[in-house]
């Protein structure tokens, strides 16, 4: 089944990105840290809209493709392309009750929650494991004037913690210390 020019479909139980990116971090080649604001979703329904939809019920994946737009509460995604791979006997993503396992994007991704956002190459999110995985040779972080500059960030979706790798070279970061709050 395809659909062209503009996909638009409401799904429930995505991910929302909320809450306190990477707090101040010692330059490393590999850097770990809390994102406590990064959580699952199950509650509020989520809007994705896209040039193209195709859908592959017998391989249970949906390909949407160009100018991929995916928002649910503050939270919003964009992509050139973004593959759902869903599972279950009768699960359909236009019905709304696919259980989705793992959603990959591509082609100039950036993700922003709030005052967070993050830029990437590729990326996924592996629902079963509560992992997100952002990719690239140059994937940035930023709340404000706060920049972190890596290739690959890593966050538990469950536990909030977050590692920025360097992938050979070294980890970047730009604190603003007027951004810090005072108690």
């Amino acid at each position: 089944m395809i659909y062209r020019s503009f996909a638009q479909i409401s799904l429930a139980g995505f991910l929302v990105v909320s809450g306190s990116l990477l707090p101040a971090m010692v330059s490393a080649q590999t850097t770990n840290s809390q994102m406590n604001g990064l959580k699952l979703s199950n509650d509020q329904p989520i809007q994705i809209e896209s040039d193209q939809l195709e859908i592959r019920e017998q391989e249970k994946k949906a390909f949407f493709t160009g100018n991929v737009k995916v928002v649910q509460g503050t939270t919003t995604l964009q992509a050139g392309t973004m593959v759902v791979h869903y599972r279950g006997e009768g699960q359909t993503v236009t019905q709304g009750n696919a259980d989705i396992e793992k959603i990959d994007v591509a082609e100039k991704v950036f993700l922003s929650s709030g005052t967070q956002q993050a830029t990437a190459d590729t990326g996924y999110f592996d629902m079963t494991r509560q992992l997100f995985v952002l990719e690239g040779e140059r994937v940035v972080l930023s709340e404000g004037q706060n920049v972190f500059v890596g290739c690959k960030l890593t966050v538990q979706m469950n536990s909030g913690e977050a590692k920025l790798d360097s992938c050979g070279r070294r980890v970047q970061i730009q604190l603003d210390p007027k951004s810090k709050q005072s108690n």
